[in-house]
């Protein structure tokens, strides 16, 4: 009767020694200061990565429906030659002093 009663003790033993491995691999972790602090700096850097992606397709999704807005704005429309005639003016302006100058 010893032989199947003694199996079974061994079996118990090596599931123990498992269960005690696992412990002290977990507490061995958890006394890991320094990698559960890079790990930690690695999670926070990857959130901080894709909130910077949201906020710049945000932010160039705005940028382009407001330059649709300008662009369609009946007062640049009207007043875009003008803006034009301005600075061929003044480009030629300092042109001319510059010549002039030397």
């Amino acid at each position: 009767m010893s032989g199947p009663n003694q199996e079974q003790i061994q079996q118990e033993i090596e599931r123990t020694r498992e269960r005690l491995g696992e412990t002290v691999e977990e507490l061995a972790a958890k006394a890991d200061v320094k990698a559960r602090a890079q790990a930690k700096a690695a999670d926070v850097k990857a959130q901080a990565q894709a909130k910077a992606a949201d906020v710049k397709t945000q932010a160039q999704a705005k940028a382009a429906d407001l330059s649709g807005q300008v662009r369609r704005s009946p007062v640049v429309q009207r007043r875009w030659p003008l803006a034009v005639a301005v600075g061929v003016l003044v480009a030629g302006s300092v042109a001319i002093w510059r010549w002039r100058k030397k």
